[in-house]
């Protein structure tokens, strides 16, 4: 990995907490993510299953983790299966876990080679009377691929039909949305490596620059830093395209007097940042992007001042759509009597602010959550307030990810520059 070792005791206390919320005499499951395939005989780079690697730290396929609180033998407990390596491995595919290392990486005692999964399972599942499962329930969630967690409850339902299953999912995502300072840190790092990322764009944007030049600039940064790279595939949109929320095929020259719209940020360890910035093609805002921008800026401000403990979502999103609201007043796009006039199931706002100010952020860019749980300490939200006026061709979101804390927010991106004068003043350097 190139990233550093992450301290066991993260994955450690992880478990604990886990097995704190399971039912008596219950057995839990976890499967690594498969490599996808590309096409012939190639995959796409792997990506660990999220809610393994949070419990185990083992971030490489064919992995299995068992947790097992009540089981009668101690050290079956805890127990983790993973690929065994051989020689033939070792030369086409390189380094993969031996036990000892697992063993410092997960904090784990019990470990097996995956081929022995089904015989060890047997020996444990039937002290269980319940067995929790894991699928992915994310509410936006659209994926047509079968994992090899949904292929594993097939599995398990056919050879063990009498037990009682659970779904485990609302339980991770009841832990995963509380980050611990371990967490926050891998956050922050990835953070740190974004603002490197963001500062070598702004000595190095120029018109006729190219969008994927720029996107070549960042994933250089991002990987000799120690990053995989991009935590999500990089939007970077110059003129008319930065209305197009994900627009990400970044192919085109940035014109003199443009607006280039960049959402893009690293991850570091499994962990992620999500960055948004909009910068002038040769160093100035026009007057009228400026009007635009700083009412963005405004809007973040804004949000970020409302966005605390005890709030809900729903609640929060309505109060940013009013305030930016008030602002499209001020740009000229309505009047206050267009909005008294206005179908309230269809409102003028909608067409130049269509998305979410906040999502959560973890080991997923858009990370698990409850939209009905209150805003807590511990949180990891992004505020992305945007105005998009398509008529114009101009499109401008600030981003930056804000850590809840009970006495307020702590802004993990507050180094990077988002005033519109230091943007002008590090670009004309």
């Amino acid at each position: 990995m190139k990233y550093l070792p992450i301290n066991n005791a993260l994955f450690i206390e992880n478990r604990k907490r886990l097995a704190s919320l399971l039912k008596p005499k219950s057995l839990a499951i976890f499967n690594s993510n498969d490599p996808m395939p590309t096409n012939a005989d190639g995959t796409m780079g792997f990506q660990q299953n999220s809610d393994l690697f949070y419990l185990s730290g083992i971030d490489q396929e064919e992995s299995i983790l068992l947790i097992f609180p009540n089981c009668p033998d101690p050290k079956h407990r805890e127990v983790l299966f993973l690929k065994e390596t051989s020689d033939l491995i070792a030369i086409w595919e390189g380094y993969k876990y031996t036990k000892e290392h697992a063993k410092e990486v997960s904090g784990i005692e019990k470990i097996y080679w995956t081929s022995q999964f089904e015989a060890v399972l047997t020996t444990l599942v039937f002290e269980a009377e319940h067995i929790y499962l894991n699928s992915n329930e994310h509410i936006r969630n659209h994926s047509t691929v079968q994992t090899r967690d949904a292929k594993f409850i097939i599995w398990a339902k056919e050879h063990f039909p009498l037990h009682k299953f659970e779904r485990i999912a609302p339980l991770m995502h009841q832990l995963r949305v509380i980050k611990s300072d371990y967490e926050i840190a891998q956050i922050s790092e990835a953070c740190r490596i974004t603002e490197l990322g963001f500062r070598r764009l702004l000595n190095f944007v120029k018109p006729d620059v190219t969008e994927y030049e720029i996107e070549a600039e960042l994933i250089h940064e991002f990987v000799r830093n120690r990053s995989k790279g991009f935590a999500y595939t990089p939007i970077i949109a110059s003129g008319a395209s930065a209305c197009v929320l994900h627009y990400i095929e970044n192919s085109r020259p940035c014109k003199d007097g443009d607006l280039i719209l960049l959402d893009v940020a690293a991850e570091y360890a499994n962990y992620n940042s999500d960055l948004t910035r909009t910068i002038p093609v040769n160093g100035r805002f026009t007057k009228r992007q400026r009007a635009v921008y700083d009412a963005v800026h405004r809007a973040f401000k804004f949000a970020k001042s409302i966005l605390k403990v005890g709030v809900l979502w729903e609640d929060y999103q309505k109060e940013v759509e009013t305030f930016i609201e008030s602002e499209l007043v001020d740009l000229g796009l309505f009047s206050r009597a267009d909005i008294e006039k206005q179908n309230p199931d269809s409102p003028l706002l909608k067409k130049y602010f269509m998305h979410g100010t906040s999502h959560h952020l973890g080991l997923d860019v858009h990370d698990v959550w409850n939209k009905y749980r209150k805003v807590e300490a511990g949180m990891v939200f992004t505020i992305e307030p945007g105005i998009y006026i398509r008529e114009e061709g101009i499109g401008i979101r600030l981003e930056n990810n804000i850590l809840i804390t009970e006495t307020g927010s702590i802004d993990l991106m507050e180094s990077i520059p988002m005033d519109a004068d230091e943007i002008e003043t590090l670009m004309n350097k």
